[in-house]
């Protein structure tokens, strides 16, 4: 079941969302996506100039041997716009195998094992009464786990809250945007964030929060630490990490 075809897709007005088409000679097809917000562009250049062309004749059944050559064959490993590439080869080629056999493609990775998942909700304000606000109205409509993001004091810009009404900031088109930024601002704001909310909803919600690239590792560190009072007086807050793991 060798590749005969890959093709790659971009589409969305506004906002580049990049899909991987993978076809077999036998006509089976899988899709696997390969957006990176900000950057979809240099995942399509990449896939179609580098990727594409060593798939081409490919058995498809060999998922890890690909991801091997893939990932390996690459002089320059790892990042972002590779990995996104590599992880839509992956995904799209799982796709396949799952149709060829007749079977969802979770029974191959060892079947389902609950009936249901944790989701969590964005809840973003321009401050803090604004944040409290939007948790409070995602937990009446029925979530249990919360991102909670706020406008911070004496910054014009935060990540995690949008501009105007939308729920969620989209990744910006062209050249990034420049704001000021203070860590000891932030530092300073989100405790006091997160001791306002338990204080209004009670230890049994799960909070989230995202930094997002903002602070040094020692900072990180910093806030975790400045957390710990809130964490051990029986609550749940969370800071979400920022990785990127192989696709399956």
């Amino acid at each position: 079941m060798r590749i005969a075809d890959a093709r790659v897709i971009v589409c969305s007005p506004g906002r580049n969302f990049v899909t991987l088409k993978i076809t077999t000679e036998d006509g089976i097809h899988g899709l696997g996506d390969a957006t990176l917000n900000g950057r979809e562009l240099a995942v399509a250049a990449y896939l179609s100039e580098h990727v594409v062309p060593l798939l081409i004749g490919r058995d498809a059944r060999r998922i890890e041997d690909t991801w091997q050559y893939l990932y390996k064959g690459a002089y320059w490993r790892r990042g972002p716009v590779t990995m996104a590439a590599i992880g839509a080869v992956d995904t799209a080629l799982w796709d396949i195998k799952g149709k060829s056999l007749g079977v969802p493609v979770y029974q191959l990775l060892g079947g389902a094992s609950r009936e249901a998942v944790m989701v969590y909700a964005h809840a973003n304000g321009a401050d803090v009464e604004g944040t409290v606000e939007a948790v409070g109205r995602h937990l009446r409509a029925g979530y249990v786990a919360v991102r909670a993001q706020s406008g911070v004091p004496g910054l014009s810009s935060t990540y995690g809250v949008p501009r105007g009404t939308m729920p969620y900031e989209p990744a910006e088109r062209g050249l990034p945007s420049e704001h000021a930024w203070s860590s000891e601002r932030y530092l300073a704001f989100v405790p006091l964030l997160f001791e306002r909310l338990r204080h209004e909803f009670g230890p049994d919600v799960h909070l989230l929060h995202d930094a997002h690239h903002r602070l040094t590792p020692i900072e990180a560190a910093r806030l975790g630490k400045s957390l710990e009072p809130i964490i051990s007086s029986g609550s749940r807050t969370r800071c979400l990490p920022r990785r990127r793991t192989r696709s399956a």
